[in-house]
């Protein structure tokens, strides 16, 4: 029989057992966000900032063929040194176990490994969406259909701003998927606090979200997807919409003369955004990862309080 795949940080399966309030946090924003040593300077960071918030934080990512379900100081320097490192969905995650590989997790992929844990709340940047021109190459996330499947309440700046935002919510539309402003009517667009699009919904803080998630599993009788909460960034690491706007589309139309196609888009653009914005997108990132975690741990106790 093959053995399992999943292996626990102690301190997550002590919190777990304990059952103790435990946030996932993804890592390809290790393995494809950021270069070393930026890329664990800001793992260390949100994970802080979930500690700091009274819960347990468990990073997860797939290293030699099994799935950390949080990582130790060793393990997370290794991935954050690692070379070539997969970036692994729900498509690819049972073959980087297979195989041995190691990988960063998507939204999708963490999902899976969060809800096959146990943790019920995950901490994001950004989820992956529509891209622009999907009417005629049919690039959609995987993320988008996890959120439909997965009861997984995902917290994150909004989809990611490089998307083609109004098809992304159209689509989570469709698949029934609940999408939550924190205490504001408008819609945040990741770098941006603002989008231009009203939010389907708006909750204003953590208390309220943990009600919400919990009557929607109550009437749900467990059956239901995840839940999408967009948390603006803070106001003072934001870049502004418009100013953004111009930003994207000259990375786009880079992208666009390189050939930069598939799962390559999403790393690139934003690696080409950072070169563009001289380093303001990637401060703004951070700032929103940490400030996702934040509010992802307060859920997590809120939710463990019912």
């Amino acid at each position: 029989m093959t053995p399992s795949p999943i292996r626990f940080d102690p301190a997550v399966r002590a919190a777990l057992d304990a059952g103790a309030p435990v946030v996932a946090l993804e890592s390809t924003i290790i393995t494809h966000g950021m270069p070393w040593p930026d890329n664990l300077a800001m793992l260390e960071r949100v994970e802080s900032a979930v500690r700091d918030n009274g819960a347990t934080p468990a990073t997860i990512a797939v290293m030699d063929g099994t799935i950390r379900i949080g990582l130790s100081a060793a393990d997370a320097e290794a991935l954050a040194k690692a070379k070539d490192a997969l970036k692994l969905s729900r498509a690819d995650l049972a073959f980087a176990c297979a195989e041995g590989l190691t990988g960063g997790t998507t939204v999708a992929a963490t999902m899976m490994a969060a809800h096959g844990a146990g943790i019920s709340v995950f901490a994001t940047g950004g989820i992956g969406g529509v891209h622009q021109g999907a009417e005629t190459d049919f690039d959609i996330s995987a993320d988008l259909d996890e959120l439909a499947r997965t009861p997984v309440t995902v917290v994150s700046a909004g989809a990611k701003a490089i998307l083609d935002i109004p098809k992304t919510l159209e689509a989570l539309e469709t698949r029934g998927v609940p999408v939550i402003a924190v205490g504001q009517d408008e819609m945040p667009a990741f770098w941006s606090r603002g989008s231009g699009l009203e939010a389907p919904l708006r909750l204003d803080d953590a208390d309220a979200i943990a009600q919400f998630v919990a009557m929607r599993t109550q009437l749900a009788d467990y059956r239901h997807g995840g839940v999408l909460i967009a948390n603006p960034v803070p106001v003072q690491a934001e870049i502004p919409h418009k100013e953004m706007a111009a930003f994207i589309a000259e990375a786009q139309a880079d992208a666009s003369e390189h050939g930069i196609k598939g799962k390559s888009v999403t790393p690139w653009l934003l690696a080409r955004i950072v070169e563009i914005t001289g380093g303001r997108s990637l401060a703004t990132n951070i700032a929103l990862v940490e400030n996702n975690a934040r509010l992802g741990a307060k859920i997590a106790v809120a939710l463990t309080g019912r």
